[in-house]
């Protein structure tokens, strides 16, 4: 279970790469994918949401899933009330610039050592490698030119595609979309090119291994998912952040990913409660549950949240 965890995790926690590379599959991917199944009408979701607030300010705290299947009725109720309430909504990247991270993205994914990527692989990893792609229909050869962080990704996102999750439906896309209709001030936490970076500047033995990580996982990947979900939409914090977070084998991983990350995100928002307003934070739920969250950053240093839903 850890192993199948972990690439999930690191997949999904990441928004501007999860979100850039749905639009961004290669023409072979692509040309591979059949259409995904007919969406079931789903139950009504209430997914978790804090609230952090002084004398004149308050900043809700809500957790997204970056992609999910159509139908999802989750914009209802304490979050519905606290978006329409706020002036600001604060992303993990700017709501208008995912589209604009795909030529990075397949920039900073190319090889530099002039070496394919089977080739950097083991015989052991080079027979996984095979398999898993001959396993969704890629072509052996569809990531030659890419690094191995991007294989993991797109192993991990082609096949959630085609089990009938995507972009369209997931709720940070939905809430941008609000957000433009509103025109409603964004800021972002992070860019697109720094989010892309931390993939691209992980060492090459971390990048092997979350790939073999990726290609053990692949049968499991619609269940695994499933839960994570199943989690998010009943507003299970703690049962999310241990599927996301509390199993993450690596170190390098959740410091670089998440920790740090957490641990910034925090800092913004205890300068933001010196401003007057009301703010709509939404950012990955892997961020906002269990050990190191944007919560515990912000307890330490005396800093208050408040569970609403």
């Amino acid at each position: 279970m850890a192993m199948r965890m972990t690439l999930l995790k690191t997949a999904l926690r990441n928004a501007a790469c999860a979100l850039a590379l749905f639009s961004t599959l290669p023409a072979a991917a692509e040309d591979t994918v059949p259409a995904a199944p007919a969406a079931e009408t789903l139950a009504p979701a209430t997914p978790a949401l804090w609230k952090v607030a002084d004398e004149d300010t308050t900043i809700w705290l809500f957790g997204t899933i970056h992609i999910l299947p159509e139908n999802v009725a989750w914009y209802a109720g304490p979050v519905a009330k606290a978006f329409d309430s706020s002036s600001q909504l604060v992303t993990e990247i700017p709501i208008d610039k995912a589209e604009g991270s795909q030529s990075v993205i397949m920039q900073k994914s190319l090889r530099e050592d002039g070496k394919t990527l089977p080739d950097t692989l083991d015989d052991k990893e080079r027979a996984a490698y095979d398999a898993g792609m001959t396993s969704i229909g890629l072509p052996p050869q569809a990531f030659d030119k890419n690094d191995a962080w991007f294989a993991a990704l797109m192993l991990t996102l082609i096949p959630l595609k085609v089990s009938g999750y995507n972009l369209e439906s997931g709720v940070d896309t939905q809430i941008g979309a609000m957000a433009k209709a509103r025109q409603m001030e964004n800021t972002a936490l992070e860019t697109p090119e720094y989010q892309i970076s931390l993939f691209d500047d992980l060492p090459q033995a971390t990048q092997r291994r979350y790939l073999d990580e990726v290609l053990k996982a692949l049968p499991t990947v619609k269940t695994d998912i499933d839960s994570m979900v199943a989690a998010w939409k009943a507003g299970k914090a703690d049962d999310l952040a241990r599927l996301l977070n509390e199993q993450e084998d690596d170190p390098q991983l959740r410091k670089v990913l998440l920790t740090d990350r957490n641990a910034h995100w925090s800092k913004w928002i205890e300068e933001r409660l010196k401003q007057p307003g009301t703010v709509f934070i939404a950012v990955g739920a892997g961020h906002l549950a269990g050990q190191g969250s944007v919560q515990d950053q912000l307890a330490q240093d005396g800093v208050s949240s408040e569970r609403v839903q």
